[in-house]
């Protein structure tokens, strides 16, 4: 993959990333550039996978999910795989990475309240084989969320 990105190039993710939905007309603009040329480059940023994709970002409240869940999963080593699939497919799983140390998984969930995250951890975490231990955390405060590269 070639990820290697030029000054304009930056600029336009930057502005991407404070506004997915531009318009290349706007971006041309701010950029001193034509739309023409503005519009190759996000392609090609899409082509080279230097951009994943466009979404937006949803205030889970919004969905009735008035809890934020942080999972520290972890898994037996030869079942990694198989744990973090089974997870990344549930409905209220947002996240899951693996990360350094021990076997761990990091997930993220939104459930709607105590009661849902209870029924959610013996249902849908603790019935998973190859689970060795959970450690959960509920967000009180949210002081940053941004996933933005600088």
């Amino acid at each position: 993959m070639d990820f290697e990105l030029d000054k304009i190039d930056r600029q336009i993710i930057k502005l991407l990333m404070k506004d997915s939905r531009m318009p290349y007309a706007e971006m041309a603009r701010r950029l001193h550039l034509s739309r023409v040329a503005v519009r190759e480059r996000v392609n090609s940023l899409l082509k080279r996978g230097v951009i994943e994709e466009f979404t937006i970002v949803v205030n889970s409240q919004a969905f009735g999910y008035y809890l934020n869940v942080f999972l520290e999963i972890q898994v037996k080593p030869h079942m990694l795989h198989e744990v973090a699939e089974k997870l990344a497919k549930d409905e209220k799983v947002f996240v899951v990475y693996q990360m350094t140390g021990a076997t761990t998984l990091h997930v993220h969930a939104f459930v709607e309240g105590t009661e849902q995250l209870d029924q959610f951890m013996k249902e849908r975490v603790y019935s998973i084989p190859g689970i060795v231990q959970v450690h959960s955390h509920i967000l009180i405060a949210r002081y940053k969320s941004d996933l933005r590269v600088r």
